[in-house]
């Protein structure tokens, strides 16, 4: 029976965010850290405005609103902030990026005498054409002002459409790079910052994983080159918080979009994982509407599905 457990949040000002939330890591039996949150729209606001507020990406603020006009929201109307997350079934340590998600996790070395944390950030990732990898690797190297060399592939996609890339671009507003850089041991692939913030939270880059500027100001100086790198494809996540069983939908890779009926046998194999590791099987009653209504809904936001 997985343990009661009080989350507690840190949060951390930094420039151009209201708040960074930092996570105290649960013990390994539970799964789920953060709340939901809500706040109102002001009239200069836009949903892409509040969710860089509150560090969250654009997709994740769209799926978690929907009745919520994207550009121009009423003054004072309700936005749901999903600062939920059931954390994603890998290794807790170094850096884990989930790829349906758009959302990175990093699980920092624990400091001597201190409660060990995980802080998460939203991510941008390839197009369906500019697939970022899955699998495990390192961190091997950082860069601060790095210039940006566009690959051939790209250079020729550009110019098919007239526009002519140079050889190198230098550190500056118009680099795509940002100002900081970490190189990952995939071949061409780095977590960079990005001169175009609102595409944070999308399937936008060419397979490099972009974030907002100040997330990764922060980033760069706590990961240490040969940090590890795991990258996943969970669009259903399953976790336990409190004794109770939750379960967290995004909308699948579009490459690898299935049937409804698919996405219900996936929920339930995942249901099936997590109760059978918490040791738990006699005494879990399942509520099917809970279950029907999150993998319909695709919200993103943790839902509870124990009775």
């Amino acid at each position: 029976m997985p343990r009661y457990f009080l989350v507690l949040l840190c949060t951390l000002p930094i420039a151009g965010n209201t708040a960074a939330v930092t996570f105290q890591l649960p013990p390994a039996d539970v799964d789920v850290v953060g709340q939901v949150e809500f706040t109102e729209a002001s009239r200069d606001d836009t949903l892409l405005d509040i969710a860089r507020r509150y560090d969250i990406g654009q997709n994740e603020i769209l799926l978690a609103n929907p009745k919520v006009d994207r550009w121009l929201p009423e003054d004072g109307a309700r936005v749901t902030i999903p600062n939920r997350y059931i954390l994603p079934r890998a290794e807790r340590n170094g850096l884990v990026l989930n790829l349906p998600e758009m959302r990175l996790y990093y699980y920092p070395e624990p400091v001597r005498g201190q409660q060990q944390i995980v802080i998460t950030h939203p991510v941008s990732i390839g197009r369906m054409d500019w697939v970022t990898p899955l699998g495990k690797t390192r961190i091997i190297a950082k860069q601060k002002d790095p210039s940006w060399r566009p690959p051939k592939s790209l250079k020729e996609e550009h110019a098919k459409e007239g526009d002519i890339l140079p050889d190198v671009v230098p550190p500056g507003p118009d680099n795509p790079l940002g100002r900081f850089a970490m190189r990952l041991g995939f071949p061409g692939y780095l977590i960079h910052s990005t001169n175009k913030p609102f595409g944070v939270g999308m399937r936008v880059s060419h397979g490099c994983i972009r974030m907002y500027p100040e997330d990764i100001e922060r980033l760069f100086d706590q990961v240490p080159v040969g940090t590890q790198i795991q990258l996943v494809n969970q669009p259903i996540k399953v976790g336990w918080l409190a004794g109770a069983l939750f379960i967290e939908v995004h909308p699948p890779m579009d490459e690898d979009k299935e049937k409804y009926q698919d996405i219900i046998n996936a929920a339930f194999n995942s249901i099936a994982d997590a109760i059978a590791g918490s040791g738990n099987e006699q005494h879990v009653a399942l509520s099917g509407s809970a279950i029907k209504a999150a993998v319909e809904e695709q919200s993103g936001i943790p839902v509870m599905i124990s009775k």
